[in-house]
């Protein structure tokens, strides 16, 4: 009788893990079906060629250009992930193939603080630190007409980057950890130095890894609203360089989400937004997929 019983359990529990396994998977779909159906109307009134190509965001004059908003985007991601990434990689390279235990305890309890400091205070920090450094220093330098306000691609991106640091860290920590020290050892014994089995043991070892890790540092980065909102400058202007103002995806849907929702055009134009964020962040993290079931197989 108890041996049923424990059977049943155990079947009971097997279903159960499924059917929230099945619900995670439903919610994605939910998600993004549930965005578009809420973007359809502007999709009737607009080509799709017309809302990403466009560059006029004027919706009392039904027209809604994405264009702006989707350059931005990909210019703070781009600037903070070309930031944190060699950053990161050092970090997590020194942590844990030359530094002391010593410095570990101490340096990875500061990591986590980092990680789980509230975005507004990166905000906050870039608006009172970065911002007047652009404004001052930089901007008098290398804009084009020496004058530069500080709200800017690049003082979005230098945030964004200290935002996904701790977690790019974090994470390429985990993937060293999971080398085996036979293997170090071995290209030791061979008469490798340390920065060789580095390069050539550990980090061909974890590429796959390393990759995964960045995709989530770029999903992460695409879809942080509040710090950006406050050094970027809110310009709805395709940026042509990093001295200049910058109007990210998530700022856009950030700033006017609630106002003039009565109007459906605009309400549909914002949610096409959220569309369009989501839909890249989901064929980013797929297309990523791709390539590490590509890499495992060459192996």
């Amino acid at each position: 009788m108890k041996s049923r019983y424990r059977l049943f359990k155990d079947r009971m529990a097997g279903r159960l893990m499924l059917v929230f396994t099945v619900l995670s998977l439903l919610l994605v779909v939910v998600m993004g079906v549930g965005l578009y159906l809420k973007s359809a109307p502007i999709l009737q009134e607009h080509s799709l060629w017309e809302l990403l190509s466009a560059s006029h965001w004027k919706p009392l004059r039904n027209q809604f250009g994405f264009f702006p908003f989707i350059m931005g985007t990909l210019w703070v991601t781009g600037i903070a992930v070309l930031i944190a990434l060699p950053v990161a990689m050092l970090m997590a390279i020194y942590l844990m193939e030359y530094a002391h235990s010593a410095v570990r305890r101490y340096v990875y309890p500061l990591l986590d603080i980092l990680a789980g400091i509230p975005s507004v205070i990166y905000g906050v920090w870039g608006t009172l630190v970065i911002v007047p450094f652009i404004a001052d220093y930089l901007g008098p330098r290398f804009s084009a007409n020496g004058i530069s306000s500080g709200y800017t691609v690049l003082a979005s991106g230098i945030v964004l980057s200290v935002m996904i640091l701790p977690l790019l860290v974090s994470l390429f920590i985990e993937i060293f950890a999971s080398v085996s020290n036979d293997l170090r050892e071995s290209s030791l014994a061979l008469g490798a130095t340390r920065w060789q089995t580095t390069k050539f043991v550990v980090l061909l070892k974890t590429a796959p890894g390393i990759l995964a890790s960045v995709v989530l540092a770029i999903s992460r980065a695409l879809g942080e609203t509040v710090a950006v909102l406050m050094v970027c400058g809110n310009l709805p202007k395709a940026p042509r360089s990093l001295l200049e103002a910058c109007y990210p995806i998530p700022a856009l849907i950030a700033n006017n989400y609630g106002e003039m929702l009565s109007q459906p055009l605009y309400e549909a134009a914002l949610m096409f937004a959220a569309f369009i964020l989501f839909f890249v962040v989901l064929v980013f993290n797929l297309g990523s997929r791709v390539v590490l079931r590509r890499m495992a197989k060459d192996k």
